[in-house]
């Protein structure tokens, strides 16, 4: 068993008492009560980025709301006087270190996730389906084939999607939310 430095090599000493950010483990799927719980903490800031999106199931498109980066959170705090809080709060697991080294989260790294997280912690991907896009079906009786969008018709809210049929190609017009495109990953 290893116990963990109350001052480890992250800063000079006389930094150890300014709020630097941090990036924290947490148990598995409890990055939001990590969250919640240090919210509640006077002087600890915190920051945990999450998606929602759409996901093909066997019920059709159904929305989730996962963490950007599963299993961790980032929190800004004086080390001195609130790592220990932070380690035993609910949901956390650990400050991410390496040995003894407790590396600092650039202030402007986060500045920049921020900014494409649109200033809020839940950012919703959605997918903009066009001419041409390949599509699966996710509902209905081709469900599970995939197609090429032939024409969108959003009066109706449908789409035309080209599908090969035994053997040949066959254009059936289906409702929109009968269909997904895989949302662009932005890196």
């Amino acid at each position: 068993m290893r116990l963990e430095s109350p001052t480890p090599d992250i800063l000079p000493a006389s930094d150890l008492s300014e709020a630097k950010w941090f990036c924290l483990r947490s148990q598995p799927k409890h990055e939001h009560i990590a969250a919640a719980r240090l919210r509640q903490c006077e002087g600890i800031e915190v920051f945990c980025p999450r998606v929602r999106i759409q996901r093909s199931t066997r019920r059709g498109l159904v929305w989730f709301t996962e963490a950007l980066f599963p299993n961790y959170l980032f929190a800004r705090f004086e080390w001195m006087q609130s790592q220990a809080l932070v380690r035993s709060s609910p949901g956390v697991s650990g400050i991410v270190r390496f040995g003894d080294h407790v590396p600092e989260v650039p202030g402007g790294a986060l500045d920049d996730l921020r900014h494409y997280m649109d200033d809020a912690e839940l950012k919703t991907v959605a997918f903009h389906i066009v001419e041409g896009d390949d599509v699966e079906i996710v509902e209905g009786p081709f469900r599970g084939q995939n197609g090429v969008v032939k024409q969108l018709l959003p009066a109706r809210e449908r789409v035309k999607v080209l599908l090969e049929v035994l053997g040949g190609a066959t254009e059936v017009e289906l409702c929109l939310t009968s269909v997904f495109k895989e949302a662009a990953v932005l890196v």
